[in-house]
């Protein structure tokens, strides 16, 4: 499938980086952000010794813009990536960027670059970065004064290669186990410390790993790049609940979907490892994800196959119902959709 605007094959697009025409950037400085403004330019100068580079104070959001059945370009629950953003900020000693400029940024940029929204039917979208990073000379370990938001966009297809066959996960040794996020801290904010295990699962013939809380190493979490779902013999879907894993926009959107759309019982509890064995599915879920399969999980010399080769009966209706509320085929609670365009 070709643009006519873009000469891009929306149907082979993967999740990388693709550079469009606008972002949006503002700078805080004196106590302050400034009015903010769409630039063409998508590289960032700063000095050496800036807060983001010497202490890593940063932060990002990850959501997307979809163009609808109707033809509408929307963007799904941004008000919530905001408040998330707001909530790490404030943790990590940094400004809010209040919610009304989030969504006015937002909206600026995926104007800006609607010519790379990709069509209805294609399966990709438009995928939008804010982030926030400390830019003035910083030594001595203190917060930053000066900081820079920023939006980019570009348009995605699938997180994980191979649609929707199964992918493997792996429990990785304790020693090499890193979560994204600590204690509190409300958005992915350890991703770093999550490479290195990453890419030994994949040297391993693994897609990503499924991590176990850090206190006694017995109760399942969250991946390296999404939250985790399952659903039970009696058709109950059940996430991991925990105050160190990130606070999942689509997790959340799909147990309510669960509850309300689909009249299943949904609960977020506490799932011991002892427990997976017993689930008829497990699905990996988040804006990158949307939700994926799970054909499998290998904990030492222990494996847990769930015998899926493509979606189960459950994740797909869930799959099924939250994209339908995304793309414009099913009526969405109010609040939950953001018209640009």
């Amino acid at each position: 499938m070709i643009s006519t605007k873009k000469d891009i094959d929306w149907s082979s697009l993967g999740f990388g980086y693709v550079k469009t025409d606008y972002r949006y950037v503002s700078n805080f400085k004196d106590g302050k952000w400034d009015e903010g403004f769409l630039s063409t330019d998508e590289t960032v100068t700063i000095h050496e010794s800036a807060g983001v580079l010497q202490y890593a104070q940063t932060c990002f959001e990850g959501m997307k813009a979809y163009r609808t059945v109707d033809g509408s370009v929307v963007c799904f629950r941004p008000d919530l990536n905001a408040q998330r953003m707001a909530d790490t900020c404030m943790r990590l000693e940094m400004p809010v960027f209040s919610q009304e400029r989030f969504l006015d940024a937002v909206e600026k940029v995926v104007k800006a670059n609607l010519d790379f929204v990709p069509p209805y039917g294609s399966g990709a979208s438009l995928y939008l970065r804010p982030y926030m990073f400390g830019t003035n000379a910083v030594i001595g370990v203190k917060p930053a004064q000066e900081f820079q938001f920023r939006i980019f966009a570009t348009p995605v297809g699938l997180y994980f290669k191979g649609g929707v066959k199964p992918i493997s996960l792996r429990v990785p040794d304790f020693d090499r186990a890193a979560p994204r996020g600590t204690g509190h801290i409300k958005a992915g904010l350890n991703y770093a410390m999550s490479l290195h295990p990453i890419v030994d699962a994949h040297n391993q013939g693994f897609n990503e790993n499924m991590y176990l809380d850090s206190k006694t190493r017995t109760n399942v979490e969250e991946t390296g790049g999404a939250n985790i779902i399952f659903v039970t013999k009696d058709n109950t879907v059940v996430t991991p609940k925990s105050d160190t894993i990130l606070p999942s926009i689509t997790r959340r959107s799909l147990m309510y979907v669960a509850e309300h759309y689909l009249g299943l019982k949904a609960e977020e509890r506490v799932v011991p490892f002892e427990e997976v064995k017993t689930f008829k599915e497990c699905a990996l879920c988040g804006t990158a994800a949307v939700l994926s399969p799970v054909g499998r999980v290998v904990n030492k010399d222990e494996e847990i196959i769930f015998g899926m080769d493509k979606m189960g009966e459950i994740t797909q209706k869930l799959y099924d119902t939250l994209t339908g509320i995304q793309m414009g085929r099913i009526d969405a609670p109010e609040g939950w959709i953001r018209k640009i365009k």
